[in-house]
């Protein structure tokens, strides 16, 4: 096991099972924050496309598990979150100050819409205004919770190093 998942593991674990018992149950104005996706997407800032990729999977299977839903369904939600995320920090300079709150609203806006595409493809009857109407204050609230959580991520996370991404095309030239 790496070290970068030695220091991962943990946070996700924590904030999944805090997302489950304690945030899950805050509404405000009609909306609830969802803190697991934004530490995801601040991991996967941080610490590139793979393992924003894997804290997605290993979160998303500790939700579904812990609430007793659909095995896998947020799981496939938060691995595509995570990747994306991760994607995005390493083609841009995820050292901006404006990369976490763009990276939050982006992958926030795209897990409600998806979460409702695949809820209509796995046959659920929900309707899509009743699915899609907590995403705008969902959004808000991730959007207050962005900088104070990437910053608490990046101090337990850590930052992978500009060089670790260049090793791979030194050995290639």
């Amino acid at each position: 096991m790496s070290v970068a998942a030695t220091r991962i593991a943990p946070v996700v674990f924590v904030v999944a099972m805090l997302q489950v018992s304690a945030f899950s149950a805050l509404h405000v104005l009609g909306g609830t924050p969802d803190a697991l996706l934004v530490v995801l997407v601040s991991v996967a800032l941080l610490r590139g496309s793979i393992a924003g990729a894997a804290a997605g999977f290993v979160a998303g299977l500790l939700v579904d598990a812990a609430t007793l839903g659909t095995l896998g369904e947020t799981a496939l939600l938060l691995t595509l979150a995570g990747y994306w995320a991760g994607r995005y920090g390493e083609t841009t300079g995820r050292g901006r100050r404006y990369a976490p709150p763009l990276a939050v609203a982006a992958i926030t806006v795209l897990v409600g819409v998806g979460g409702t595409t695949l809820h209509y493809m796995l046959g659920d009857a929900a309707a899509a205004a009743q699915t899609l109407a907590p995403v705008l204050p969902g959004l808000a609230l991730n959007l207050l919770l962005a900088y104070p959580i990437h910053r608490l991520v990046r101090r337990l996370v850590g930052e992978r190093r500009r060089d670790d991404r260049v090793r791979g095309v030194e050995i290639l030239v």
